[in-house]
């Protein structure tokens, strides 16, 4: 074999040996209960609709998914843990009219509305 040939089967073979080094197994998605946070009380449509979209939740990621509900400051309480949790998926929100006008009437908010979430679904 030419010395070319044999540089670049070494070099396969370290970048194979580098790459494999560097994979790992992807972890299981959820890993533990996923918790939905709906900023509103117990019994409304924002309630409900939560519960519902839980229900659903679980069976397709075969996971627990425990609703939290946190009403109060018209949603804000219940955002804000949303905002503030781990972005690693175990925990959701449901967003709903409050969150569009809050920015308007509040001066302070401890998060923004527009760059602090990410949307998953519309449940409509």
């Amino acid at each position: 074999m030419g010395n070319n040939v044999v540089k670049a089967i070494a070099a396969m073979v370290m970048g194979a040996a580098a790459h494999s080094a560097l994979v790992q197994p992807a972890t299981k998605y959820p890993a533990r209960p996923v918790r939905m946070i709906v900023p509103a009380p117990p019994g409304g449509t924002t309630d409900l609709l939560g519960r519902l979209a839980a229900e659903r939740l679980a069976e397709a990621l075969v996971q627990q998914v425990v609703v939290d509900n946190r009403g109060g400051a018209g949603g804000i309480l219940g955002t804000e843990l949303v905002a503030c949790a781990p972005a690693d998926g175990h925990t959701l929100g449901i967003i709903y009219t409050p969150h569009t006008v809050l920015p308007d009437l509040q001066k302070k908010l401890s998060y923004d509305a527009l760059k602090d979430f990410a949307p998953v679904s519309q449940l409509t």
